[in-house]
């Protein structure tokens, strides 16, 4: 357990952060994988801007990677080309 309070906040705070980043991390994940599942080029093409920025917000707040988040747009952009 945490000798001092403010150890003890910080433990807090990790916790939350913990949790809000897993349920960001979580999300981003499934909108990749919905859009590498899309199979109209439309579609997909509208969803690309969106994913683009989760993943985006992700580097920022330091979840993942650049780049791993670079080459997860990349490789979006690519089937979105392909389609």
């Amino acid at each position: 357990m945490a000798n001092h309070a403010s150890a003890a906040k910080r433990a807090r705070q990790s916790e939350k952060k913990r949790v809000e980043n897993k349920y960001y991390a979580k999300t981003a994940r499934s909108a990749v994988r919905k859009l590498r599942a899309t199979t109209e080029k439309e579609q997909a093409a509208g969803m690309l801007p969106q994913v683009t920025s989760m993943l985006d917000k992700l580097v920022k707040k330091n979840v993942i990677h650049k780049n791993k988040a670079s080459n997860l747009k990349s490789g979006l952009h690519k089937h979105v080309k392909d389609l």
